[in-house]
């Protein structure tokens, strides 16, 4: 169990993951203190000076806090908008380097192979011409 334990671990797949999350954490915090610290409050002095945090309903004993929840919300925008934009760069060099692939010409045979391939076109040539004779493996005998 332990030896299947730590070939999962070695994929690739569960690497590349374990990197995602712990960058996507990091991201998040980047997205939340832009949002908390900058953007929040150029709205608020745009709309009239309102602190987002501080909307909230009371309702008998529970707060609603839904100032939060704008906040969550813009926060999920940005992070949307970014990997949007992530993906679509991606997706745009991968069809150009797939174009490229297309345009670029075949590599060039070696030598060796160019010659052989020249001596089979001869032969073929030579045998449609009449100029040799069939080969009498492929002949079949008359009945």
């Amino acid at each position: 169990m332990l030896r299947e334990f730590r070939e999962f671990i070695n994929r690739g797949n569960v690497m590349d993951l374990a990197v995602a999350v712990i960058l996507g954490g990091a991201f998040g915090a980047i997205v939340t203190s832009l949002v908390n610290d900058i953007i929040m409050p150029v709205i608020g002095v745009i709309i009239g000076g309102i602190d987002f945090t501080g909307l909230a309903v009371t309702i008998g004993d529970a707060a609603i806090t839904y100032g939060n929840f704008i906040q969550a919300l813009v926060n999920f925008l940005i992070i949307a908008f970014v990997i949007f934009m992530l993906v679509r760069t991606l997706n745009n060099m991968q069809k150009r380097l797939a174009h490229e692939a297309k345009a670029a010409p075949p590599p060039e045979a070696p030598a060796d192979i160019q010659l052989l391939a020249e001596i089979r076109d001869l032969l073929k040539a030579q045998a449609q011409a009449g100029r040799l004779p069939p080969d009498p493996a492929v002949v079949r005998p008359e009945r």
